[in-house]
């Protein structure tokens, strides 16, 4: 079983392409798209693992170039920025499964098993409800891509001052249980 690990975070690679080898993967990483896939055509992978932010580029912008080398491919796409938006669009582009961070080597070898008969492939579903927090980022990020990511459009669509809206997008996305107030 050859995993292709894909994260602009080296240490976070290194930690976890270990715990990954220890339960029997051989592990490739890659810091960036581009030796991602360089390394995907040297050798393709029966498993990856690739963050939904790279620096500057998308993850799943990885994800149709992936599946292109083998429909057999287990995909996990792992983020610290989770949102419906996003999680509907990596598995539309081929993710076997979405997994917020914090995620562990035993949580994504078990997201690399197909979910059980009459489940859709997907994010995995929560015990906890979404704090307030977390339904307006999941609200904003659905209106943005709506908007075809024009800030000012979802400003508008959304009834707030787009100034407000950037303030927003500049935070990350609440962590489940974060229950802020104010």
């Amino acid at each position: 079983m050859h995993l292709l690990l894909v994260d602009d975070d080296q240490t976070f690679c290194r930690v976890l392409g270990r715990a990954l080898e220890r339960r029997g993967f051989e592990v490739s990483t890659a810091h960036d798209g581009e030796s991602a896939l360089a390394l995907a055509h040297r050798r393709v992978p029966t498993h990856a693992v690739v963050d939904l932010r790279l620096r500057s580029d998308s993850g799943l912008r990885l994800l149709p170039a992936l599946r292109a080398l083998s429909q057999d491919m287990r995909i996990v796409v792992l983020t610290g920025y989770a949102s419906i938006t996003t999680a509907v669009d990596a598995i539309k582009l081929g993710a076997t499964q979405y997994l917020p961070k914090p995620a562990d080597a035993d949580d994504i070898v078990a997201a690399f098993d197909p979910p059980p008969a009459g489940i859709a492939g997907g994010a995995a579903e929560s015990p906890r409800p979404l704090s307030v927090d977390q339904l307006e980022w999941e609200h904003i990020q659905r209106a943005l891509s709506e908007n075809g990511g024009n800030v000012s459009a979802t400003a508008r669509s959304l009834g707030m001052y787009r100034r407000t809206l950037q303030r927003k997008l500049a935070k990350r996305a609440p962590r489940r249980g974060d229950e802020r107030c104010g």
